[in-house]
């Protein structure tokens, strides 16, 4: 064969390589098997190793070539490469959307529609093409400034090496000399089980996720070690002006040059289709090939994406809409029965421990009684269970695909399994709770409560002392913690005499608490915290508080009809208030406050929206406070002054709506001094 016929041959086969590539790669398809494409690129390896001067940079055999690198070189990016901010809920993302809308005008609000896609977790890149032919591929770095992986981009099989092969939807497209592409390596699920399976077997470190190893991957001075490794990519933007007006189109235009693009990706008409978008991607998120963690929702219309510019390294016109949880999978081993210390009856999933969010968990929650209908959950079932933050864990969903027919239905109990007393549930509440206030295990829990950090705070008087306590008979109700002597626990077996003697000194110590400490001590139900420290402002001492009405509850911001009743039903029972004259006897001092009715804020309510520059918003409300004011996070024509800082989420929007007086950080300071 001449040159020039070996030319011919040449060019031919590149182009029928890559046409098999993309579809491949890129589609998903195969049209000739692995072992006819392996043998058309050792047809054309052999070529070129004849005709050297006959290589060009796209053909599919430099895809891993070159020797090992001895350092990575420096690239300028010609655009930041910016990173997102993060929503995790619906009200993040209204809250976003809200904040972009002051900086359009009414014509350009109505024209705000999105592109979601799916949020992948890999590594950002940058592609540059010159003559549409692969120039140089970079890591995204600082923004500014990348790392050079050209040699190991090329072994990134839906990488395209060369533009143009493919018909342009848009006939009036030309491709410019100089084109920028950004988009994301990544590594499957497959493959990265493989290789942590290879590690496993060398008895080396496992990797904790598939984005280490995709950064590692690309950051290989050996392309043939990146080769191996069988990255994936999507584009997912075009930096160079194309003339394209939405960031759907862009897309198309990438996928018409032969990228691979996400099929899953999604317009969105409004936030309502986005927020069923991201429902989707939750329920699909198991069945990728890939992770994701989210997804990324841009405003589509690149004029409008443009104008909203950028706030420090993050486009306002974008945002991560992410999952809120981690999950994984596990079994349920039990089903376990747990009593609160209001009564409430909750179901708790007993697990085959599992590592989530970097902790080791054996329980989670199945909430109530129509929770475990709605799962469908049976004691033998691998669920999913998912935790966000410090919750306690939840089971997300049941796989039945997976059952063996072993496992066993489980039956809410009727009775209480501590006392046996018959549960209740009220026409509000979905949860059954035990009615008897003598409950061994509501009691139990109850003084758990009593002495916690949060309330009493008694050190040394935990959980296993306090069952031993009320075992013995001890204690009956929370004052007789404080009725105890040394000479009543020295017959207790394990209880040494020093130790006897420093819990006495610490229940003694804590004869003193604030009001507020107090209410919340007192395991009221519906009252946390926040509520305990509302109500101890607005009524200043434990006298005012026994003396209310259900009417005087109205005046206080945060506190609804439901709390109002629990407060006032509790105050007003014959053995609560027995307990409290008790506590009087036994010398337990409460600190009382003024009332708000003596500052100067007095019966105004304050909401805080935004950041504030000159003080700290939890300082704020407490200066508030201080002044006889009280502080809400909830909007409504209750509130006399809306907080306004910088870049003011939808609270404001609200208040507007309702008329409520909004002021700015200097006019607070001002109505402070």
């Amino acid at each position: 064969m001449t040159k020039d016929q070996s030319h011919q041959r040449i060019k031919k086969l590149r182009d029928l390589i890559n046409h098999h590539r993309y579809l491949y790669h890129v589609l998903d398809k195969a049209e000739i098997s692995d072992e006819a494409l392996d043998s058309l690129k050792k047809e054309l390896f052999d070529l070129e190793q004849k005709f050297p001067d006959l290589i060009t940079p796209d053909s599919p055999t430099q895809r891993v070539g070159g020797r090992p690198l001895a350092e990575f070189k420096k690239v300028i990016h010609y655009n930041r490469m910016l990173s997102l901010n993060d929503a995790f809920s619906k009200e993040d993302m209204q809250d976003w959307l809200e904040r972009i809308f002051k900086l359009l005008t009414p014509n350009e609000r109505e024209q705000v529609d999105f592109y979601c896609e799916l949020k992948i977790d890999g590594l950002a890149i940058e592609l540059e093409y010159e003559n549409g032919v692969l120039k140089t591929g970079s890591t995204r770095g600082d923004g500014s400034i990348g790392e050079d992986i050209t040699q190991n981009i090329k072994t990134v099989q839906s990488i395209p090496l060369s533009l143009g092969k493919f018909k342009i939807q848009d006939s009036k497209f030309k491709i410019p000399r100089a084109f920028i592409v950004r988009g994301e390596v990544f590594i499957s699920k497959k493959e990265f089980n493989a290789i942590n399976e290879i590690q496993k077997q060398k008895g080396l470190p496992l990797y904790a996720n598939p984005r280490n190893i995709a950064a590692g991957s690309v950051r290989q001075l050996d392309p043939a070690i990146t080769a191996s490794r069988n990255l994936d990519s999507f584009a997912y933007d075009i930096i160079t002006d194309v003339k394209a007006d939405t960031h759907e189109k862009k897309h198309t235009i990438l996928k018409d040059l032969g990228f691979k693009t996400n099929n899953y990706n999604q317009y969105c008409k409004n936030l309502e289709a986005v927020f069923n978008f991201y429902q989707h991607c939750g329920k699909i998120r198991e069945n990728l090939d890939y992770e994701i963690d989210g997804m990324v929702v841009i405003i589509n219309n690149n004029a409008i994406f443009e104008k909203l510019g950028v706030v420090g390294k993050t486009p306002r016109g974008a945002v991560a809409f992410k999952f809120a949880q981690n999950q994984t999978t596990t079994k349920v081993l039990d089903i376990k029965i747990q009593v609160g210390r209001t009564g409430a009856i909750t179901p708790v999933a007993v697990l085959q421990p599992v590592l989530l969010t970097g902790i080791t968990i054996s329980r989670a929650t199945l909430h109530n009684e129509d929770e475990i209908n709605r799962l469908g959950i049976k004691i033998g079932d691998t669920v999913i269970v998912g935790r966000a933050g410090d919750v306690i864990p939840d089971v997300i969903k049941v796989l039945p695909e997976l059952r063996t027919g072993d496992e066993k239905n489980f039956t809410m109990p009727r009775v209480c399994p501590s006392c046996k007393t018959k549960l209740e549930k009220s026409s509000t509440e979905v949860l059954l709770r035990c009615p008897n206030a003598k409950c061994f295990a509501r009691q139990r829990r109850s003084f758990y409560h009593f002495v916690s950090k949060k309330a009493f705070d008694i050190d040394g008087l935990g959980p296993k002392i306090i069952d031993r306590l009320l075992d013995e008979g001890f204690i009956s109700d929370f004052a007789d913690i404080f009725e105890l002597q040394e000479g009543d626990l020295a017959g207790l077996e394990r209880f040494a005499e020093k130790s006897i003697s420093n819990l006495i000194n610490s229940i003694n110590q804590k004869k003193v608490i604030t009001l507020a400490k107090f209410i919340y001590s007192l395991g009221i139900r519906n009252i946390g915290e926040e509520t305990a420290v509302d109500l101890a402002r607005h009524f200043g001492s434990l006298k005012e508080l026994q003396k209310a009405k259900l009417s005087d509850f109205d005046a206080i911001a945060n506190i609804g009809p439901i709390v109002a009743e629990s407060v006032y039903e509790w105050f007003n029972k014959k053995e609560n208030q027995d307990l409290l004259i008790k506590f009087n006897k036994l010398g337990i001092k409460i600190k009382n406050l003024e009332k708000l009715a003596q500052g100067k804020l007095a019966g105004k309510v304050f909401i805080f929206t935004g950041s504030l520059d000159s003080i700290e918003r939890e300082l704020a409300k407490e200066k508030v406070r201080d002044l006889g004011g009280q502080t809400t996070e909830s909007i409504s024509a209750k509130v006399d002054f809306v907080v306004a800082g910088k870049e003011a989420g939808s609270k404001l929007v609200k208040a507007q709506k309702l008329g409520v007086k909004i002021i700015n950080e200097k006019e607070f300071l001002g109505m402070l001094n």
